[in-house]
């Protein structure tokens, strides 16, 4: 079933960049293995899957250990300040980076590991009470003073769009994602290119892409209803 599942994102990929000329090597799709076991990610990882996203710093603990080495891990939760230490040298991209404190902690652990952390800025682009994510107004300005945080390193912006039935209806907030990451560009601050847009779920992926995303985060469209315990 993971393998299949896997194919037709691929395709839908594909599908959606060619209705906008984009090439799809400029697309990154990531797994969400979120509440997965071990099992399931092999499953993934034999068709083809390299890029899997945790929500949780606990998972990632468990399954980095037990995995292929060269998984490239993404940290796609809400990320507190407490647990960036076992993680740092475990994820390739930090995509949940909403606060200037949480950005200082990940350059301080990063310094200790000797490593530089590469992170997304998280945007709540839609204002939705119950998500996290900087507000699209005080984005800049949190860019720029993570910018001049030693190790850290900023590659662009995450979004989660709101759940809607028809995807067309976040179009909107891809196009702003897109708009601001063109607007910081502009700036040509150190430490920061903005060449990585996190935008797109299972639910909206195509219409993400269509806008402009580079990585999109896709779990029940690979390994199906997850188990919500």
């Amino acid at each position: 079933m993971v393998a299949e599942n896997l194919n037709q994102v691929c395709e839908n990929i594909e599908k959606a960049c060619k209705k906008v000329g984009r090439d799809p090597k400029e697309v990154t799709l990531i797994a969400v293995s979120k509440t997965k076991p071990v099992s399931m990610i092999q499953e993934a990882y034999d068709a083809g899957s390299r890029d899997f996203g945790e929500n949780k710093v606990q998972e990632i603990m468990d399954k980095h250990p037990v995995l292929p080495p060269d998984i490239r891990w993404h940290m796609i939760g809400h990320l507190q300040r407490n647990k960036v230490k076992y993680i740092i040298d475990k994820t390739v991209l930090i995509h949940s980076v909403d606060s200037l404190r949480l950005a200082q902690e990940i350059s301080a652990q990063a310094q200790k590991k000797q490593v530089t952390a590469d992170i997304l800025v998280e945007v709540n682009i839609a204002q939705e009470e119950s998500k996290f994510g900087t507000s699209r107004d005080e984005a800049i300005q949190l860019v720029e003073d993570i910018s001049k945080l030693p190790h850290i390193y900023i590659k662009g912006l995450m979004t989660i769009a709101p759940f809607v039935t028809n995807p067309e209806d976040n179009r909107v907030h891809f196009q702003q994602i897109r708009e601001l990451s063109v607007d910081i560009a502009k700036k040509n601050i150190d430490n920061v290119t903005m060449s990585v847009l996190s935008m797109g779920m299972t639910g909206d992926y195509m219409v993400a892409i269509e806008e402009g995303s580079t990585m999109v985060r896709v779990g029940t469209g690979i390994f199906g209803e997850r188990n919500k315990k």
